[in-house]
């Protein structure tokens, strides 16, 4: 099920695609105004998201297959062009969109930690908006609710769910405007991107106890698995990283006054 917003002729909006095209708009109009205040060329920024986009849609599309029907795409392969967008895993297109990120900013001798600063903020706001395309496309829902708070998704069953695309949302809401906070008063670079690994993590692992998952290794489900892979590595990165910086990488405060 893919629902159509809006449709002119043969022309179909989808939910989901709707909602990532807000979040890659308001991801540019943000990082342009960063990219003014803090002196870097603001016509790479629309450049940037776009790439991040599409080299974030085909990794997520390509985990989602490779983790989850694979059978069906050695089948038909031209099931990889899923219309609407749907099928796609979050690891999958983080990594996806790291790639483009990295290759990107090594083209162009960008600072990694910086540049990951300016963006983290726009990773959490962007997953925010994406995941009420989710809630609208009916995918990702939660496990079975007695509480007031369940919600009906008629194309899968009459039960009342777990709406926990729009506690995604609501909670990357909040972590994306923490983000911005912390952005003018950080100790170091890489400090808000890695802020936001760990704030991913630790609501990632909340949530998937409320998530319905095909897939569960022991007590957690797969997608606790891989978060608590990336909580440790963040967290190693942000004690490594500090400590390092006290010697000599701190963040000039005038810079932004």
């Amino acid at each position: 099920m893919h629902p159509v917003l809006l449709q002119f002729g043969g022309l179909k909006i989808y939910s989901w695609g709707f909602m990532l095209a807000i979040a890659a708009i308001l991801a540019i109009l943000g990082i342009r105004r960063r990219f003014d205040r803090e002196g870097y060329d603001r016509e790479m920024v629309l450049d940037m998201v776009i790439i991040m986009v599409l080299f974030g849609i085909l990794g997520g599309r390509v985990a989602y297959i490779i983790v989850y029907e694979w059978a069906e795409f050695l089948a038909n392969p031209l099931s990889f062009f899923s219309p609407g967008l749907s099928g796609l895993v979050w690891y999958g297109a983080f990594i996806g969109g790291l790639l483009a990120f990295l290759l990107y900013i090594w083209k162009k001798r960008l600072d990694f930690w910086e540049m990951a600063d300016i963006f983290a903020p726009y990773l959490a706001l962007g997953y925010a908006l994406v995941r009420i395309g989710c809630f609208l496309n009916g995918c990702c829902y939660g496990l079975p609710t007695g509480s007031e708070f369940g919600v009906v998704f008629p194309h899968l069953d009459a039960e009342l769910r777990h709406p926990t695309q729009l506690y995604s949302s609501l909670l990357n809401f909040i972590l994306a405007a923490f983000l911005l906070w912390l952005y003018e008063r950080r100790l170091f670079k890489g400090q808000v991107f890695i802020v936001y690994l760990i704030g991913y993590s630790i609501y990632r692992f909340i949530m998937e106890f409320f998530r319905f998952s095909l897939i569960n290794w022991g007590p957690f489900t797969l997608g606790q698995v891989y978060t608590l892979i990336l909580l440790a590595v963040a967290l190693g990165l942000y004690l490594w990283i500090g400590i390092k910086s006290k010697e000599n990488i701190y963040i000039k405060r005038s810079r932004h006054r």
